[in-house]
């Protein structure tokens, strides 16, 4: 090999991604052969004493990450689908273990077309919506949740309440007309919008549809039941299809939930073209 020092920046910091996604590649294939080996104890054939200094010998895995993986592949026994992408290398143990409990034979397919996709983080969160979508009692949790939270409101917003209350006016009758009133308001608008807009090949959003969205979804991720804050706008009605920014076809994400919302618009476009 020619001397290092020769080569350039360049070069070093390619060939560096390179052989670092080999490794990786190279290294989910061996995690995945390991649950075999150790069912036919192959390792003994080969004077180990155990799979996991078998392991820690062939491939420098530690005994926590062999353990990890046995454990992850008797849970996809019976999903043949993420099973393959396991023993296969396909995806990485650290995606696996997030989605291992929330895989089931109803799920496994969308699950393992999405999981080849995400990030590691997306796929966090995406675990996480499951575990929610499936707990019955989920809404209840939300609606705990929520009055759990004290709302945080200025002293000055504090005394002008307390002073209409006193005065005998019901304040929770006065909110919900200024919530009625904020809604209204954003429907005009948002149908003001929606009427005016045509059709474009530019993705740059308009200020007035980043505006309506912010007035009203505020910072965060329009997921329900996520507190991060949005990141990106997501086209609920593919851009490439409508050729429009229209408001009502449109939601801020945080990055994994536009993540998701991407890989469910690539299955559904699969299935459309079946």
């Amino acid at each position: 090999m020619e001397n290092l020092e020769h080569w350039s920046d360049d070069a070093l910091l390619i060939a560096t991604q390179k052989y670092g996604e080999e490794a990786r590649k190279w290294r989910n294939k061996f995690l995945g052969l390991l649950p075999e080996i150790n069912r036919r104890k192959l390792y003994e054939q080969r004077g180990f004493p155990s799979i996991f200094y078998f392991a820690k010998v062939l491939g420098g895995v530690s005994e926590e990450q062999v353990r990890t993986v046995l454990r992850v592949e008797e849970s996809l026994q019976d999903k043949p689908m993420m099973h393959a992408l396991l023993v296969n290398g396909d995806v990485s143990i650290n995606k696996m273990v997030k989605v291992h409990t929330v895989a089931t034979s109803a799920n496994e397919e969308a699950l393992a077309s999405q999981v080849q996709l995400l990030s590691n983080r997306a796929v966090e969160t995406l675990a996480k919506d499951i575990r929610s979508m499936s707990n019955s009692s989920s809404f209840m949790h939300v609606q705990e949740s929520a009055t759990e939270n004290n709302l945080k409101l200025e002293q000055d917003v504090e005394r002008e309440l307390m002073h209409l209350q006193d005065k005998g006016i019901d304040i929770n009758e006065f909110l919900r007309e200024a919530l009625k009133k904020r809604e209204l308001e954003i429907e005009q608008e948002k149908e003001a919008i929606a009427t005016a807009c045509t059709e474009t090949t530019s993705r740059y959003i308009p200020q007035a549809v980043r505006d309506i969205l912010t007035k009203e979804y505020g910072t965060k991720c329009s997921i329900e039941t996520c507190k991060n804050p949005s990141e990106e706008i997501h086209h609920t009605q593919r851009f490439f299809l409508s050729r429009k920014h229209n408001p009502y076809y449109m939601a801020p994400l945080c990055q994994e939930h536009h993540q998701i919302a991407h890989t469910i618009d690539l299955k559904v476009q699969e299935k459309k073209r079946l």
